[in-house]
């Protein structure tokens, strides 16, 4: 947050009980265990990939209340119950300042699957007020919100921080930089601080949106409302055209997703112009 704006520590909702997620995970025949199966498979494969977990690891999961990140969450349940690593796994909710958003009924969806909750509150709308916001209010959010993870995150001694991106939160970062920015860039799966913080880790990044959704969907997932003050300019004009354009180009190739998303992980750095690649 901004200088001399307070920094409170974080609230501990509830402990562990490891008790509860097997009784509340859905049956493994069912739709949402299927279609949960499935999820699974990619973050799994992604997560030994790129080594974002490993034995011993304490995540801590980022709850914004949005179908992604409860989705995540029970992702990383399934995964922990079968992982051939020991990891631990708790919730952090963060109270942006938003009045309407229920963060204590988010930190009660962790609890609730036994899940260590953390709740923080962050005044985030009055440091954005103080700032121009105007232009980007999604993006300027997003970095002050990423500011009070890294911090509750290292001070509660978790070395993992793990986000809900999926598949397609990457392709149109990707899109946007190239085509309004001029910068080849994407999401990492995992990101590694510049400065003692926890390692950032996307473990849904091989999983596409209509899957999470669908997921959600069966399970029965209720998201919570952001109650953002700022919801009817914060999504860009450029991000609003990129998600039509892949509507419009999936309508007519429906495997273009997948290729997209294949080709963040398929490089070919010499056939690129950057001279910081291709100089010997």
């Amino acid at each position: 947050m901004t200088r001399g704006h307070p920094r409170p520590p974080a609230r501990l909702v509830a402990e562990a009980d490891d008790s509860l997620w097997p009784r509340l995970a859905p049956a493994s025949r069912s739709e949402a265990g299927r279609r949960l199966a499935r999820l699974c498979r990619s973050a799994g494969k992604l997560i030994a990939d790129h080594e974002l977990i490993g034995e011993g690891d304490r995540v801590l999961c980022a709850l914004s209340g949005g179908k992604d990140s409860l989705t995540l969450l029970e992702v990383l349940l399934r995964l922990r119950a079968k992982a051939p690593v020991r990891f631990e796994l708790a919730s952090l909710v963060v109270q942006p300042g938003f009045a309407g958003f229920d963060a204590a009924a988010v930190a009660d969806f962790a609890a609730s699957r036994g899940v260590r909750s953390y709740l923080v509150t962050a005044d985030i709308l009055t440091t954005m007020n103080h700032l121009s916001w105007r232009s980007a209010p999604c993006a300027l959010c997003s970095r002050l919100r990423r500011g009070v993870l890294y911090r509750v995150c290292s001070e509660l001694g978790y070395n993992r921080l793990a986000l809900g991106h999926h598949g397609d939160d990457a392709i149109e970062t990707a899109l946007l930089n190239m085509l309004f920015c001029g910068h080849l860039r994407a999401m990492a799966p995992r990101l590694e601080p510049s400065k003692p913080a926890p390692t950032v880790i996307r473990p849904m990044l091989r999983c596409f949106e209509a899957d999470v959704a669908a997921y959600a969907r069966a399970r029965g997932l209720r998201p919570v409302d952001t109650a953002c003050p700022l919801c009817d300019v914060s999504m860009d004009s450029e991000r609003k055209a990129i998600k039509h354009w892949l509507l419009e180009l999936t309508a007519d190739h429906p495997r273009a997703r997948q290729s997209l998303l294949a080709s963040l992980g398929n490089v070919d750095p010499e056939s690129l112009m950057d001279q910081r690649l291709t100089r010997r």
